[in-house]
């Protein structure tokens, strides 16, 4: 064999595996036409979105607090927002080449992949084709963002145009159109209503957030900035351009033919998964959400996993990026392997303004399995933290096993959400117990210590 392992990409479904395997020894051949580390979530997502969200959410509070004083030019200077995320990115692409540098048995290749055999790779390269083969191939090609046959959807931008290094977005638009109600729209939209954009959401949905429980979605989106409109049930019909630059976004709504005008409109209407070619003719099972894995990350060919985005099971960094440590575990460990991915156990959070964050078993799931369970709550309207940034809307709620007390999943919605959800998915990791939270003494005045209060409501 050329190599022990070969991955189909280089992000967070591919390295983590990588590193692992060649500090035991093994060479690896890592292939993306990217040519660099980290895949889409460095490149166009979480990353450089969160970057711009963390600025959003300082303006917020900057502007909260300018009662008490606060002087000086409070205008926002958008070109040194964008620069400021193009320059996290690009360090921690320096960071990652310098890993790679340091780590002997492992090549990144720039190039496009397929699979020529359950072995057999070939890339396309810009010096040409070149084949490889490997013992297990790993495929963490992740994802892309769909456009859908929309007249008029190259008048858009997308989350790669905009979160990418050098966005094509030069200056905040003073109106907005979101196509889509999900995770990437609805963060969007909050990010640029708080900069001071009037900002319209299209959903064809009844609801925002789709595949979110119910509960949670009914608690956050009063929340949201009022400069955000959703318009829901809406079916998109066309995007055109006006001699003057701005879009007019028609869609029909109760039979009814609409129109909106904004300066920019921004589409999200969701990600699917890149499956290489080959894959699907050499019988490794792809479903529409994508490749089809075990608990083991293992396809239908024992040797050929996929992690990450590609299998659709929890598209997210930070499960790819688990997903590839299990598959390691796999290689190393062959049948004697006891590494198993947890998918129920990965927390998601919904980088708005406010977040919502979730983890486990959520109200609408141990209902329809009928699961007894006894909920937990602390608002955040008695929490110190919230009280002292003025944030005090939304609240933890956490579920336990009604007859053994342990913690099947939470929520919350609100201050620190996606930091909180990161202690409660570890107990729900851990199968930790009512009584387990209770007895840990959570830090104050910090609104972690809401889960510990939660718990003890149940002794």
């Amino acid at each position: 064999m050329d190599y022990d392992v070969i991955t189909i990409g280089a992000g967070g479904g591919a390295y983590p595996a990588a590193f692992r395997l060649a500090r035991m020894g093994m060479g690896v051949l890592m292939v993306d036409p990217k040519g660099v580390m980290s895949g889409n979530c460095l490149a166009e997502g979480c990353v450089p979105s969160k970057a711009v969200r963390e600025v959003a959410e300082q303006w917020d509070r900057q502007r909260r607090f300018s009662s008490f004083g606060i002087k000086g030019d409070r205008s926002l200077d958008f070109a040194a927002l964008m620069g400021h995320k193009d320059a996290v990115q690009r360090f921690r692409y320096e960071q990652h080449a310098k890993e790679l540098s340091r780590t002997p048995g492992m090549t990144l290749l720039k190039g496009t992949a397929k699979m020529i055999s359950d072995h057999e790779v070939s890339v396309l390269t810009d010096a040409g084709e070149k084949s490889f083969s490997g013992k297990y191939i790993l495929i963490a090609s992740g994802s892309d963002v769909f456009v859908p046959p929309l007249p008029g959807a190259e008048l858009c931008l997308t989350s790669h145009d905009l979160y990418k290094m050098n966005s094509t977005l030069k200056s905040c638009p003073s109106s907005m159109v979101v196509i889509g109600g999900g995770y990437v729209g609805l963060e969007t939209a909050t990010f640029f209503a708080s900069f001071g954009t009037n900002v319209t959401l299209l959903e064809i949905g009844e609801t925002l957030l789709p595949g979110v429980d119910p509960e949670i979605v009914s608690m956050l989106v009063p929340q949201i900035s009022s400069l955000v409109t959703p318009v829901l049930s809406a079916q998109l019909l066309s995007v055109s351009s006006r001699t003057d630059g701005k879009k007019i976004v028609r869609y029909r709504q109760n039979e009814m033919d609409l129109e909106i005008v904004a300066e920019m409109v921004f589409l999200a209407a969701g990600r699917r998964p890149v499956i290489p070619g080959g894959v699907r003719e050499l019988g490794v099972v792809v479903t529409k959400k994508g490749i089809e894995v075990d608990d083991r990350m293992k396809t239908n060919i024992s040797h050929v996993f996929a992690c990450g985005d590609v299998n659709g099971k929890t598209p997210l960094f930070h499960a790819a990026v688990r997903q590839s440590l299990v598959c390691a575990h796999q290689i190393l460990g062959g049948d004697l392997a006891s590494d198993r991915m947890n998918f129920e156990s990965v927390p998601t959070t919904v980088f708005t303004l406010p977040a919502a964050a979730y983890v486990g078993l959520t109200p609408s799931t141990l209902t329809e399995r009928g699961i007894p369970f006894k909920r937990a709550t602390y608002l955040f309207e008695e929490d110190s933290r919230a009280q002292i940034l003025g944030e005090t809307g939304g609240g933890i709620h956490l579920f336990f096993h009604l007859e053994t007390r342990k913690l099947l999943g939470g929520y919350v919605v609100g201050i620190d959400a996606g930091n909180l959800i990161g202690e409660i998915g570890l107990a729900v990791s851990a199968g930790l117990s009512a009584g387990d939270l209770a007895s840990f003494a959570d830090q104050h005045p910090m609104a972690s210590e809401g889960i510990s209060k939660a718990a003890r409501s149940l002794f």
